[in-house]
């Protein structure tokens, strides 16, 4: 069926849509709250099928390039945006602009409900009515809290509290003893709020820290003011200075963006009772950057705000601050309505000190675009583009490793490499107990795996596989089936009389990838060429991760099998101890009465006596 009879199936209701190019590439999603009207706008019929002349530069190349269209028909409009912001993490189509995931930013809170009320840092939502939050921070927010805890004589550790006598914090007047009734609750309330003033005057803070600097440098105290000179910079990343005062106790979220010729940045401010309290920026990932062409900001502006409240949201805003004025900016406000069952409305500033708040933000953003084009001219990423015909010039990259012994112990690992921190993101990474018993089905395995999580944690933008030809085409055939875009690679080391030329002294590796026709490709680097020491240091860190991990599950599995070596206890009894103990460790150190909880006299005895028998 040609696109042109396809255009003619298109339903008069809401829902979502997909372009694909000639290659069933996926380039564009989009909602609709009419399919029909909305879909044909983008093409003109007469004399032939081509896109319509009111298309801006972009979208026309979209159009150009589209053979195909499915859709997914939805009850409503609210349906359809919920969807596609949906599909758009998934799958990661080129012409969509694509956000970070905003929930993994942390908040600092407050719980007014207890006697002495300490600063945590958290990520999740409580409810609570009683407790404040601060945030979200993208940077700083441990160091703020360390830096307060060690200026301000809050309580220190929540079992503090619960002790009955002062400890060491209140020896070295960190605290004041709350816990010997040393200080009344109406005291400890103003020292709490000299502590929430320096999360809102962070300049304050830095001023402190400073102090403390200088005093420790007098003292000969040199690695403890490096250390608070790194906490400084930290503190100073996270803060934009406003010097503008609202003289209300409003609640505002400000979003403000720009774009040069080559990035994108999003600046997001957050006011609350009338200050600024946090703030924190992204650079936008654009699949098109390559071809220069202009972002739609109005598109960039609703995708970054729904990105961020399609989250758990502490704090809710009176209003949202834009730096222009959204088209249909009612389909904003009635997704935060169905989401959060409070009206909340969208504002683009003409006046007063709210301007002034987003002329701040947009500088902000020029800022940001600045120090990143003076530092980025041509990047690594720029480099494994050309050489390897990625599809996008990779900011996010998974390596994946497996790991075996004999079929014992089958692990596999991912680590993950942001270029914005350029380095390794570990709290990222992760690990996989395997069913498979062969590297390929392992490899699969992992890979389904991860796919099966795209909802939850995005796609990056590269694969790196430890593996040759035939572990790269798995990759790729496990990437068709799920539509997402995301470009692969695989490094192999070199083989020489079928074994490993890196175990006759020489570490040669060879990347295989697919060009631009779609043809698998074998390349031979220079030992010396920094584009394969990046892709080996991938691959490295992947190798580390999934080793380590390796040992630590063969050593529980060879402690499990010594429990089977004891006469009389079998694999039952076995698995009977671990999920009462959870762990071997609990079970060797157990007393015959704690064991005795889970099996007979006589074979709690007979344990016992084994691990006492052969203690290391």
């Amino acid at each position: 069926m040609q696109l042109e009879e396809k255009l003619k199936q298109l339903p008069n209701d809401a829902g979502v849509y997909q372009y694909f190019d000639k290659d069933g590439r996926l380039l564009y999603i989009g909602k609709a709250k009419v399919l029909k009207n909305r879909v044909k706008s983008y093409f003109k019929f007469t004399p032939k099928l081509l896109p319509s002349d009111k298309l801006g530069p972009r979208i026309y190349r979209m159009i150009s390039q589209t053979a195909w269209i499915e859709w997914i028909v939805v009850p409503n409009e609210h349906d359809a945006l919920i969807l596609e912001n949906s599909l758009i993490k998934q799958l990661k189509p080129k012409y969509n602009i694509l956000l970070r995931d905003d929930k993994t930013y942390p908040y600092i809170y407050i719980d007014y409900t207890e006697l002495f009320p300490r600063l945590e840092i958290t990520r999740k939502v409580y409810k609570n009515k009683n407790i404040k939050y601060f945030g979200p921070y993208s940077t700083g927010a441990r160091d703020m809290l360390d830096s307060i805890y060690e200026i301000v004589p809050l309580v220190q550790k929540k079992s503090c509290i619960k002790g009955k006598e002062a400890c060491l914090f209140h020896q070295i007047k960190r605290c004041h003893a709350p816990c010997e009734g040393k200080i009344s609750t109406a005291e400890y309330s103003k020292i709490v709020d000299t502590a929430i003033d320096y999360i809102y005057n962070k300049s304050k803070l830095i001023s402190k820290l400073q102090e403390k600097m200088m005093e420790y440098s007098e003292d000969f105290r040199f690695e403890e003011a490096m250390k608070l000179r790194d906490r400084i910079k930290t503190i100073e990343k996270s803060q934009i200075k406003s010097g503008v005062d609202l003289a209300t106790n409003e609640n505002i979220d400000l979003f403000a963006i720009k774009a040069s010729n080559k990035k994108a940045v999003v600046v997001r401010m957050f006011i609350r009772d009338g200050k600024l309290t946090s703030s924190s920026y992204d650079f936008i990932k654009i699949n098109f950057l390559d071809e220069d062409l202009n972002i739609d900001l109005d598109e960039a502006y609703k995708r970054a705000i729904i990105n961020y409240y399609d989250n758990e949201i502490p704090v809710l805003p009176k209003e949202v601050l834009t730096g222009i004025e959204l088209e249909d900016k009612e389909d904003i406000e009635e997704f935060l309505y169905n989401k959060f069952s409070k009206k909340i409305k969208i504002v683009h500033p003409k006046k007063d000190k709210k301007k002034d708040l987003v002329k701040i933000a947009l500088n902000n953003c020029d800022e940001l675009l600045r120090i990143d084009s003076s530092r980025n001219q041509t990047t690594i990423y720029d480099e494994l583009k050309k050489l390897f015909s990625l599809q996008t010039i990779p900011s996010r990259i998974e390596s994946y490793d497996n790991s075996h012994m004999m079929g014992q112990a089958t692990v596999g690992a991912m680590v993950v490499w942001n270029d914005e921190i350029n380095g390794f993101e570990r709290k990222d990474f992760r690990h996989y107990n395997l069913e498979s018993k062969d590297e390929y089905s392992q490899m699969r395995e992992m890979l389904i795996r991860r796919v099966e999580s795209f909802e939850k944690n995005p796609a990056p933008d590269l694969w790196v596989i430890d593996g040759g030809s035939t572990l790269l085409k798995l990759a790729y055939d496990i990437v068709n089936s799920s539509g997402v875009n995301l470009d692969v690679i695989a490094i192999a080391k070199e083989k020489v009389d079928a074994k490993a030329h890196r175990a006759k002294g020489a570490a040669k590796d060879i990347v295989h990838y697919k060009d631009e026709k779609g043809e698998y490709r074998a390349l031979k680097l220079e030992t010396s060429d920094q584009r394969l020491q990046f892709v080996q240091r991938q691959r490295d860190e992947a190798h580390r991760f999934v080793i380590n991990f390796h040992k630590k599950q063969k050593r529980k599995e060879d402690k499990q099998i010594s429990l089977l070596q004891i006469k009389g206890i079998g694999e039952a009894k076995v698995k009977k101890l671990l999920l009462y103990f959870g762990e071997f460790e609990k079970i060797r150190s157990a007393s015959i009465e704690d064991l005795k909880e889970v099996l007979n006299e006589k074979d709690a005895t007979v344990i016992s006596n084994y691990f006492k028998e052969n203690e290391d």
